[in-house]
């Protein structure tokens, strides 16, 4: 019984939902974390490898990002076991069936996650009442076809790019993971001056020192195909982008995709994490002894929960953008100046940050 509660520590979790309905196919979890300063947001994450422990960790992930983002929402995380590509009946079933099993638990609100769209999330307020990032048909901000976590991404690494000795226009960068966050944070970061030099998707990676065309990439991925199938540049297995020289190099696929056995491979300066927790703390640790500046993922890439707090509380897109441009340039600063001044690594100084924000909600609750 003991080991139900490996992962409680003084911030939570609150719960831990295991779900399963044989009859449906359905096996699922769902992990509510700290909820001192309102309901959790977190995403719906589908995929046939999850696990408790990650669902665990994106959920503190989650309540970290909403208390460095000031927003009045704890963190939360549920995670599908099943195969996203799945024909779309069959995958309405299951989320209709998910959001069912979650209809009580009313201090998580879903969102989209890996795996899951605006439309997933218009089956699940649709069963419920309560979702954020819903399709713009029914009153939603579509997070994803905007660039709303992407555009986050880069105006973290605007911020911090001097603090890593690096000049925006003209930088050379890479993203692992060509997908809804990747290819937005490199669009945005194209309009800044920036050169895409190397992407890499599930099939595999595309490089060139000259640069990409980003739009065609696009193109390309909307239409079905794949990185490897571009008409330019070298092709690479999909960890061939950890080889790709640069000075900002972007992590939007999965978990612990760099760690202490492959950290040595990337060949940059600056770091923003589109992806969650995609650094093992060896590999981190590793690249801040290197100088390597890696803005933590709940700092960098909270533009997706920022718009949904802003959808959840009646705001437009408008002015979603302009949120997620205040708070986002705002928090990495006072990361970045805490790093500096008192020489510690950016995640730990993010931390100091989000921690004070969250101790200080729980004062204001009964239990914490």
């Amino acid at each position: 019984m003991q080991d139900m509660f490996r992962f409680a520590d003084a911030y939570g979790p609150a719960k831990i939902i295991h779900i399963y309905r044989p009859k449906l196919g359905l096996k699922a979890i769902l992990v509510v974390d700290n909820v001192a300063a309102g309901p959790s947001i977190g995403g719906v994450r589908m995929a046939p490898d999850v696990s408790v422990e990650e669902c665990f960790r994106l959920a503190r992930a989650m309540t970290w990002k909403n208390a460095a983002a000031g927003l009045p929402h704890g963190g939360g995380k549920s995670v599908i076991f099943a195969d996203p590509h799945m024909d779309e009946a069959a995958k309405e079933n299951l989320i209709r069936a998910f959001a069912v099993a979650i209809g009580e638990v009313t201090d998580y609100i879903a969102g989209p996650d890996m795996g899951t769209n605006e439309q997933c999330m218009g089956w699940v307020r649709d069963e419920i009442g309560r979702a954020v990032g819903l399709p713009s048909v029914i009153g939603g901000i579509p997070l994803d076809e905007i660039g709303a976590t992407g555009f986050g991404v880069a105006a973290a690494t605007e911020v911090a790019a001097p603090f890593a000795g690096v000049q925006l226009d003209g930088a050379r960068v890479v993203v692992q993971g060509f997908g809804a966050v990747g290819k937005h944070s490199a669009r945005f970061l194209a309009e800044k001056g920036a050169i895409l030099v190397a992407a890499s998707d599930s099939r595999g990676t595309v490089s060139d020192p000259d640069g990409l065309d980003i739009e065609a990439l696009i193109a390309l991925k909307q239409s079905g195909g794949h990185l490897t199938d571009f008409c330019a540049g070298e092709k690479g297995d999909t960890d061939a982008v950890l080889d790709v020289p640069c000075d900002i190099w972007i992590p939007a696929a999965r978990p612990d995709v760099v760690r202490a056995d492959n950290v040595g491979r990337l060949n940059c300066k600056l770091v923003p994490q589109g992806a969650n927790i995609p650094f093992t703390k060896e590999a981190e640790s590793i690249l801040h002894e290197r100088g390597v500046v890696v803005i933590p993922d709940f700092v960098a890439n909270a533009g997706g929960v920022i718009c949904a707090s802003v959808e959840y509380h009646g705001g437009n897109e408008r002015s979603a953008f302009d949120v997620i441009d205040i708070r986002i340039r705002n928090n990495t600063r006072l990361v970045m100046e805490e790093m500096r001044d008192d020489a510690i690594a950016p995640r730990a100084a993010a931390l100091n940050l989000a921690r004070r924000r969250v101790e200080a909600a729980m004062t204001t609750r009964r239990w914490g």
